[in-house]
This record gives structure tokens, C-alpha cells and sequence, in this order.
């Protein structure tokens, strides 16, 4: 079974092209990372890489091999910042999987002991709070 083509109207990509605002807090020649709009967690971030693929099963290797060390080192960021316990690393692949965005990407949470993520809801974080949460992970990376 072959999943579905690339879709290059999918919110990532249009985010990636300057057509949607997007609070960035990481960018390179192959990828840009960005607060999620909807977080499950304060500090939540997505990392994307630039090169267009669906998700994992049509990525070439070259791009995951340049997009985890940026997981990674926001990663790192995400947990200082937030004085976080942990820090979740999510990567969906197809709807059944829970894949709702068709580009490519990486989930970066923090996490403390004993809270819950929120849900994924459709309810949009304020942007504000999106902003302070930027510069907060920002100062970390040395921005």
C-alpha cells in the first residue's frame, strides 16, 4: 500500500513559503522550527524540515539525517527553557497513526512529572503567549 502524494497546500508548507504567520524560533538551509499553535504543553515546538515529503515513508534519508539533529538541539532548548523533567519526541505517520498535517514533522514537548498533556484540541494558544514562549526557547538556542 502506497500512502497518498505530497499535498503542497498543507498548512506546513504554507507556513515554510511566508503565506501563514508562524512564531519561528529555529531556521537553516533545510529546516525551520516554530511553536505549535494548539500545544499540549507550554513550549511545545515543531520541527520541520524544508524539503517537501509527506511524512515518514516518502522522506528521503538525506533530509531525516539533517532534520534530527535539529529535533535534537531544540530539544535541548525546549528543556532548559521550561526547566522541564523530559521532553517528548512525537512524529505521526498516516491518519490511523494520527498524522493530521501531511508534511513531514516532529513534536518537541516538554514535560513535568505528574501533569498531563492537554489535548490536541483545535483551540488556538494566544499569541502572545506563543511569542514569550518563543524568546524563552530562543535564549537557550543562543538567538
Amino acid at each position: 500500500m502506497t500512502s497518498a502524494a505530497y499535498d503542497d497546500s498543507n498548512i506546513f508548507a504554507k507556513i515554510l513559503r511566508g503565506e501563514i504567520p508562524s512564531h519561528r524560533i529555529y531556521e537553516d538551509d533545510h529546516t525551520v522550527a516554530f511553536m505549535d499553535v494548539m500545544p499540549q504543553a507550554p513550549g511545545h515546538v515543531l520541527v520541520v524540515p524544508k524539503a517537501p515529503s509527506r511524512n515518514i515513508f516518502d522522506a528521503d534519508p538525506t533530509v531525516l539525517a539533517q532534520t534530527i539533529p535539529v529535533v535534537q538541539k531544540i530539544a535541548k532548548a525546549v528543556k532548559e527553557a521550561f526547566d522541564a523533567d523530559g521532553v517528548l519526541i512525537c512524529q505521526f505517520n498516516e491518519p490511523a497513526a494520527g498524522q493530521s498535517v501531511f508534511h513531514l514533522h516532529f513534536h518537541v514537548i516538554p514535560r513535568h512529572e505528574g501533569v498531563a498533556l492537554k489535548p490536541h484540541s483545535g483551540k488556538m494558544e494566544d499569541g502572545g503567549v506563543l511569542a514569550a514562549n518563543a524568546e524563552k526557547i530562543k535564549g537557550e538556542l543562543g538567538n
